[in-house]
């Protein structure tokens, strides 16, 4: 039996995905930003449609558009002709994806959509083609060499994927999408933990154990137990945050054998604690743990620096599996 180097077969197909990109990146014009904004200014539902491996690409595309807050799904084109038609509104813009164009399946697709004047954006490597022609805007992605025989769905449907993806950051960035709002539509999972924020796992309300600056230590030390934090913040008469104690700090004053009732907060508290805003990511605030050595972080609203809303522990970090 003929022994197959598998690893070339490999590296050539990654080759012609390559190539094919690159003429995809070049062969980019208006047509493109037309596309973004037609998806932008949708006021209903952006619907992609295909065949085969093309539907699966549309499939692929209409979650991305989804949680990139572009309302989407994806219909095969076989059904559209028992139904499913019935699931586009005129306010919605279509996406057809086709390498060819002359799909015949989507053909009922297309004329119920110029029937009723709802917006085409058709995705095709053929300007002669009937999706090309039917379409009102045109994405012309470049005829490129398939992997695999020459003919399997390889490079062109890599070529889809890409211009999908393409008009999805797009529009994200159209719109002004934030982090905040990209986890909104991911409560779960690892990038919604990737996404959490100081506010998402601070200790927060009556649970901070806040102190006056001029409490003695002994009723300051009866705070710290009851509250079982390990730490007090201490603010002035303006409910300004203007230090903190941690335990460690308390028992380095027991090894001197001090009198507690001798002993102010603003005596032993270490000033200007380390706070963050609400909004940090959790990830970037266990950074700043590891690089201060410490394992708590004051926590403030943008509006007010000086008044901590929340503790955040590097515990509550670690628990929800945060790196």
């Amino acid at each position: 039996m003929k022994k197959i180097n598998y690893k070339a077969i490999a590296k050539n197909v990654i080759d012609l995905e390559i190539s094919a990109l690159r003429k995809l990146k070049i062969s980019l014009s208006k047509s493109f930003d037309q596309a973004v904004e037609a998806i932008v200014k949708c006021q209903s539902k952006i619907i992609l449609c295909g065949v085969g491996k093309s539907y699966l690409i549309a499939s692929k595309i209409s979650a991305t558009l989804s949680s990139v807050g572009c309302p989407s799904f994806s219909l095969p084109a076989n059904e559209c002709s028992h139904g499913d038609l019935g699931s586009i509104s005129k306010k919605d813009v279509l996406i057809l994806f086709s390498n060819s164009g002359e799909t015949q399946e989507l053909k009922p697709v297309i004329e119920y959509a110029n029937r009723n004047r709802i917006t085409i954006i058709g995705i095709v490597s053929k300007k002669k083609s009937l999706l090309y022609r039917a379409s009102d805007i045109k994405l012309i992605i470049p005829e490129v060499k398939e992997a695999g025989l020459g003919i399997v769905p390889t490079s062109s449907t890599c070529e889809q994927l890409a211009i999908g993806d393409c008009l999805a950051i797009a529009a994200l960035n159209k719109k002004g999408f934030s982090k905040k709002n990209f986890k909104a539509l991911h409560p779960k999972g690892s990038l919604a933990a990737q996404l959490k924020t100081a506010e998402d796992l601070m200790i927060k309300g009556k649970k901070i154990p806040f102190i006056n600056n001029n409490l003695d230590m002994d009723n300051a030390l009866k705070i710290m137990r009851k509250s079982n934090m390990g730490v007090l913040i201490v603010k002035d008469k303006k409910n300004n945050t203007v230090g903190i104690i941690s335990d460690g700090d308390i028992k380095r004053i027991k090894n001197k054998n001090t009198d507690f009732k001798k002993i102010f907060a603003k005596n032993i508290m270490k000033k200007k604690p380390i706070s963050i805003d609400k909004d940090t990511l959790a990830s970037k605030s266990l950074s700043i743990m590891s690089d201060k050595k410490i394992t708590c972080l004051c926590v403030h609203d943008i509006k007010n620096k000086n008044r901590t809303i929340g503790i955040l522990k590097i515990h509550s970090i670690l628990d929800s599996n945060i790196q």
